[in-house]
């Protein structure tokens, strides 16, 4: 396409760049010339004689703005004084040395001199960051990741002026953070714009334009498809672009649409501490490393957060120690693949030893060389605050060395708890999906963890109905199910995703209707086993951190034990633990001893005892 023809509705900010040559040869070398100005941020948009026309796009961006058509005159005129209050702001914004600067390379340093933290963007202006505050909206869909990614873009939002609503009505500003990973979650989107259609076409007129916004991996995966059949949506925003969030609302304020869904090879927001949104005030989500490198068949994954990259040791130790100083009892590690971490940002880490697999396992990448691996990390987190519980997820049991099992059985408050996704049962569905193991090397993983910690608890998941998958392959998931005899389980029908390898090169043979049956089957199954392994429970006294009222009765308390099951009991006074007879009533964030009584699949009851610490707990006989 002509760069007239895609990029002139946008002729208006101008920087001269001399005459355009007359001869075709001086011509070509002049368009070749341009071409290779696209850096920095700084886009060729198109060219009138006698001049071309540049347009600033934001740095590392791929961006596109829609709806100011200079050759509709009614258009313009609608958007005129839009245009000015712009163009004004664009005049006394940032120089073609701010872009130039924004494109050098990544600092690694993470912790930068008062001096030399940069002022809020220049092309916002102070009376769209401080005179009139905009409410925003946010709303999460999916995964813990999306959790965090909630936080992180919040966290910017804030910096830049804008105020956070919980009330979807008063919002001027409505950003949904999204999930790809079945087709179901996109459903869910789909829906939730129709209804904010509806909502955005009653905003009184005295108000300014509600503002719409995809973000996250459905943002990543659809964005033409976002720009064309939504024509409501304003902003479109992947998962590595969050700090351009503030520029895009800027180009979204004129009434165009703007995205920018460029993947990066090192977005990690190390040097952004999220603004934690979680109702409790006992744990939180810390980004350790974003993307995948696994490249599983059924997983869009890699093609919607990207390559993995991890964040420095030392910004992930800073907010950790940070969470332990607000009082956060419990740290969960977050990754798509959470223990490949290999931190490279320091030569010391650059040591020439490869990368080590579970005995048995593959993976579909050559062994990587030299950085401070996930043990190394646990180890260093885990030692912060030994009344902080360290969880981790999600990990691929090809990245389990004999190193984590040790470390987990050596501190207390490492929680023994691991989630080994397994997808399938059968050797040759597993060949198929490329997990880079069997069945066989599977099972004698579990063998091993349960020798290295006995009182683990084990989580998995499944995926009923993959591509070929037969009734034996079925049946031989079912027996696994029966033999390992999961705490928990997360069972999904098979969604064919576009972009996966599976999408290119096998058939969704499977008929939904067998995919449906096989799907209760092994929900049917796996609950059977989980009321048995919970049964082994009843009559343990077990350290329990107390996160709510539950849900169900106001009389009694929830929490969870270290095995990260959920465990009910009554709001009662108990022994504070001091040893001088006092009795309380244990608060959110408090451990408290509890003796289990009943159970059922997915959770446990019991009677508390007393008020504990961690380290306490330990020599208390039978706490586990």
């Amino acid at each position: 396409m002509h760069q007239c023809d895609m990029m002139g509705d946008l002729k208006r900010t101008v920087t001269q760049c001399g005459p355009f040559p007359s001869s075709a040869r001086a011509q070509e070398a002049k368009m070749q010339s341009i071409r290779s100005c696209i850096v920095g941020g700084l886009r060729v948009c198109c060219w009138r004689l006698p001049r071309w026309t540049l347009q600033p796009a934001g740095p590392c961006a791929w961006a596109s703005t829609r709806g100011l058509d200079p050759e509709v005159p009614s258009r313009e005129a609608k958007c005129k004084g839009g245009l000015e209050d712009f163009h004004a702001k664009l005049a006394a914004g940032p120089s073609l040395q701010h872009f130039l600067q924004d494109a050098g390379p990544v600092q690694e340093t993470h912790h930068l001199p008062a001096e030399a933290v940069e002022d809020s963007a220049p092309y916002l202006g102070s009376r769209t960051l401080a005179d009139a505050p905009r409410k925003v909206y946010l709303e999460t869909y999916g995964c813990q990741m999306n959790v965090n990614d909630t936080e992180i873009a919040w966290s910017i939002l804030q910096k830049s002026g804008y105020l956070r609503t919980s009330r979807l009505e008063e919002a001027d500003v409505i950003l949904l953070v999204t999930c790809s990973i079945r087709e179901k979650a996109e459903q869910t989107i789909w829906n939730r714009l129709r209804y904010l259609k509806a909502l955005k076409s009653k905003r009184p007129r005295l108000q300014a334009p509600l503002r719409i916004g995809i973000l996250g991996c459905m943002a990543e995966r659809l964005k033409e498809k976002i720009l064309e059949r939504e024509k409501l949506v304003d902003v479109v925003a992947g998962p590595d672009a969050y700090r351009d969030l503030p520029r895009l609302l800027a180009v979204a304020e004129t009434g165009q649409q703007a995205a920018n869904v460029l993947l990066s090879l090192d977005e990690t927001y190390a040097d952004i501490l999220p603004v934690h949104t979680s109702t409790s005030p006992t744990s939180a989500f810390v980004s350790i490393m974003r993307g995948c490198d696994n490249m599983c068949t059924y997983c869009i994954v890699p093609f919607t957060r990207g390559r993995e990259r991890s964040r420095p040791v030392a910004s992930i130790l800073q907010e950790v120690q940070a969470l332990s100083d607000q009082g956060v009892k419990e740290v969960t590690l977050l990754g798509q693949n959470v223990n490949s971490y290999r931190d490279t940002s320091e030569a010391q880490f650059l040591s020439a030893t490869p990368t080590q697999l579970s005995r048995g396992f593959s993976s579909v990448y050559k062994p990587k060389q030299g950085g401070l691996r996930f043990a190394d990390l646990l180890d260093r987190v885990s030692a912060i605050d030994p009344e902080m519980r360290i969880r981790f997820t999600s990990p691929h049991p090809k990245d389990f060395p004999d190193e984590v099992f040790q470390l987990m059985k050596e501190r207390h408050n490492i929680c023994k708890h691991l989630h080994l996704p397994v997808q399938s049962g059968s050797t040759r569905v597993l060949e198929a999906m490329r997990r880079g193991y069997t069945r066989e090397a599977y099972l004698a993983l579990v063998h091993l963890i349960r020798d290295s910690l006995p009182d683990v608890t084990l989580s998995s998941d499944f995926i009923a109905g993959f591509c070929g998958e037969t009734e034996d392959d079925h049946q031989q998931t079912l027996s696994l199910l029966r033999e390992v005899r999961y705490n928990t389980a997360f069972i999904f029908a098979y969604s064919m995703r576009e972009k996966t390898r599976a999408f290119h090169r096998l058939q969704d043979d499977v008929a939904p209707e067998v995919k449906q049956r096989r799907l209760k089957e092994l929900m049917t199954v796996f609950r059977e086993e989980a009321s048995w392994a919970n049964a082994a429970a009843v009559g343990q006294v077990q350290v329990v951190l107390v996160e709510s009222t539950s849900k169900r009765s106001a009389l009694d308390l929830c929490g969870r034990n270290d095995g990260n099951i959920k465990v009910i009991f009554p709001d009662v006074e108990v022994d504070d633990g001091t040893g001088l007879g006092s009795k309380v009533r244990v608060q959110p964030g408090d451990y408290v001893l509890v003796k289990i009584s009943s159970s059922s699949s997915q959770t446990l009851r019991g009677i508390p005892l007393r008020r504990t610490t961690l380290k306490g707990s330990t020599a208390f006989g039978g706490a586990n």
